[in-house]
């Protein structure tokens, strides 16, 4: 029996341990799988003579856990003085929201507005239906 520890940086809720000890238990020759996301940190028990190393990490990068995690930060320098994009955030106050006050910034990360959690992808969006489309 070997172990393989690895450091998967993407793995940072309990969704994702879940989804890593799903992916990894579909392999053959697993026998025992530790995850924390608190440590982004996942050690695997395997039978060598089943499985590899190289297997166990091509799957782990396939669904995106293995490698940086890209997170994006608000620059330090103003939009004002920026070259290039500039982003503004717009704030919003109604009257009927009195002491609450929203912030919107449209943020977009390689080419969309969405990204995924790894292993889970984007919701489907189902369309409501219409009484006409429930009567046809």
């Amino acid at each position: 029996m070997k172990t393989l520890s690895l450091e998967l940086p993407a793995m940072y809720g309990d969704h994702h341990v879940k989804e890593v000890r799903r992916i990894l238990l579909e392999i053959e020759g697993i026998k025992d799988i530790y995850a924390s996301s608190s440590f982004h940190f996942v050690e695997v028990k395997y039978d060598e003579k089943k499985t590899k190393p190289k297997d166990l990490t091509a799957v782990l990068e396939k669904a995106g856990y293995i490698g940086d995690l890209d997170i994006l930060v608000e620059p330090s320098i103003p939009a004002h003085l920026r070259e290039g994009d500039k982003h503004f955030r717009t704030t919003s106050i109604s009257e009927e929201t009195r002491n609450i006050i929203g912030f919107e910034q449209e943020v977009v990360y390689q080419g969309r507005t969405q990204w995924p959690c790894p292993g889970l992808g984007l919701l489907n969006v189902v369309e409501p239906q219409t009484k006409e489309t429930n009567n046809g």
